[in-house]
């Protein structure tokens, strides 16, 4: 697949189904992910795959953040929790790795992580495998970090969910460029 293609037609692929992406298709990920923008070369990101049970322990995770959220929590709220991770058969967890440094800003460097997630996404549509993203509160609540096993200055910037797409992917939507381009001028 040509690049500017998966540019310019990579699209979400909401149903997602078994199988998950082969050993080889991750490497091919993986690889994509490390050749994000990376202003200080910091690599300032890491990857957790979460398949098979994990992504039930996930799910009991999620459902752990929305009860310490307070208030009432209805049964439906914690299943709906439980079964997110389970609407791929397999979840990439884009950590980005902050760190103080005296010429690449935090900013800099979560943009970076964000990028290694977009990486991901591109690599899968060219290999014609489903991927979306997700976020969401629970994504940024701490008793996920806590969960995950996060440490001081990480954050979750993304839930790739990635399989076979159940259905046909839609077209990607025509956008004219000229409403978000204009000319500078001092």
């Amino acid at each position: 697949m040509e690049a500017l293609d998966a540019l310019l037609n990579r699209v979400s692929a909401p149903r997602l189904l078994d199988p998950a992406p082969t050993a080889e298709q991750r490497e091919v990920l993986f690889a994509a992910a490390l050749r994000a923008p990376d202003h200080g070369q910091l690599r300032p990101y890491r990857f957790l795959t979460v398949e098979g049970d994990a992504r039930h322990q996930l799910g009991e995770i999620l459902a752990g953040a929305v009860q310490a959220q307070g208030g009432e929590v209805t049964p439906a709220a914690l299943d709906k929790a439980r079964a997110m991770p389970l609407r791929a058969p397999l979840v990439v967890v884009v950590v980005a790795r902050l760190q103080d440094h005296f010429k690449v800003p935090r900013a800099e460097q979560l943009i970076t992580a964000g990028c290694a997630a977009h990486a991901i996404e591109l690599a899968a549509y060219a290999q014609g495998i489903g991927a979306v993203w997700r976020t969401g509160e629970l994504s940024y609540a701490p008793q996920v970090a806590k969960g995950l096993g996060l440490t001081e200055g990480e954050q979750v910037v993304a839930f790739l969910y990635l399989g076979t797409a159940q259905n046909e992917l839609r077209a990607a939507p025509k956008v004219d460029t000229a409403e978000f381009v204009q000319q500078w001028s001092a």
